[in-house]
């Protein structure tokens, strides 16, 4: 691990808080909102490589040190190790992390497709995707994840699997899981008390926390004082608090805060998140320049804990926000 604690890296310019997640871009489907707005109209392999790497060079320019990719976003490790290769000063500065536990499975296709992707918390997908993922981001990979842990997950409880995680995190790679569902709290109170040898085996969580979702917050908050590497992602809850798609009465408060802050519901939501104690990293999800521009404005705009208190009412249930969330459609 580099001799700076890992978190310090992430701190000054304020831009160096918020990293460019991969999702949108690797593959065809998704489920964010108004991706038929965002991305090429033919999304060909070839379409989507162009769009990812002229994101990485915006995100690079604009001071975005973190990138976030995944096994399961179809070709997004793979684009994402190409632009690393071909700009070496580039890949000598930024941190990389990638997640495993899910395969994608729907062959470049948006529809007629039983399934996206399939989890599955295996000693022997790990084994698969830890080559795999190593054949084309080699050394660059910095921080790996178990995908979307939930409370009743394998990850949690497997000895072989965390033997082998600890033999990874033995090489220099910081090992954590990412969450998802109404029990993110407890499936990650419970990653903090899994050790091997005594030691604990987990350091970083990527977990979903935005305005509408915010239930993980004293959990995260628990990671942090462990010293654990925390990134959120989803800050936007898939494009519900994007300008174009927070048109309901539900979310009128965030256009009020936005319009008297100067800023957009997307910069506001993803301030938000930057603003809380425990963040080390948000993710911004944009799937084109312009969305990324408008993002990365966060970085300039401090909330002001009665901005954050104007906000709170937005915060849904958990089961009510994940029963939404499942609903998306893939397009």
């Amino acid at each position: 691990m580099p001799a700076l604690p890992f978190t310090d890296r992430f701190v000054n310019p304020p831009v160096r808080r918020f990293g460019l997640g991969t999702a949108a871009v690797g593959r065809p489907g998704y489920i964010t909102l108004g991706r038929e707005l965002d991305l090429p109209a033919e999304r060909t392999v070839t379409a989507l490589r162009e769009r990812t790497h002229a994101l990485l060079d915006s995100a690079y320019a604009a001071g975005v040190r973190y990138f976030d990719t995944a096994r399961s976003y179809g070709r997004a490790e793979e684009f994402l190790g190409e632009w690393l290769t071909a700009r070496p000063e580039a890949a000598a500065e930024v941190a990389v992390g990638s997640k495993w536990g899910y395969t994608y499975t729907a062959d470049w296709r948006t529809s007629g497709v039983a399934a996206h992707e399939v989890k599955e918390h295996s000693t022997a997908v790990f084994d698969r995707q830890i080559a795999e993922t190593r054949s084309r981001l080699g050394s660059h990979l910095e921080v790996y994840l178990v995908h979307s842990v939930t409370p009743d997950s394998p990850a949690l409880a497997d000895p072989a699997l965390h033997a082998r995680l600890a033999k990874l995190a033995a090489e220099g790679v910081r090992v954590g899981l990412s969450t998802s569902g109404p029990g993110q709290a407890q499936a990650l109170r419970a990653a903090l008390g899994v050790t091997v040898d005594g030691q604990p085996l987990f350091s970083a969580v990527q977990a979903t926390w935005n305005l509408l979702e915010p239930s993980a917050a004293q959990a995260l908050a628990e990671a942090h004082a462990a010293g654990w590497l925390v990134v959120v992602k989803e800050a936007m809850a898939n494009g519900r608090l994007a300008g174009r798609n927070a048109t309901g009465p539900d979310t009128a408060v965030l256009r009020s805060v936005a319009a008297r802050t100067g800023s957009s519901p997307d910069a506001l939501s993803l301030a938000a998140a930057a603003a809380q104690p425990w963040a080390d990293v948000v993710l911004s999800g944009a799937a084109s320049a312009e969305q990324l521009s408008s993002n990365l404005t966060a970085a300039d705009l401090a909330l002001t804990p009665d901005d954050l208190a104007e906000l709170a009412p937005l915060a849904e249930a958990p089961e009510t926000y994940w029963h939404t969330r499942a609903a998306l459609p893939w397009a």
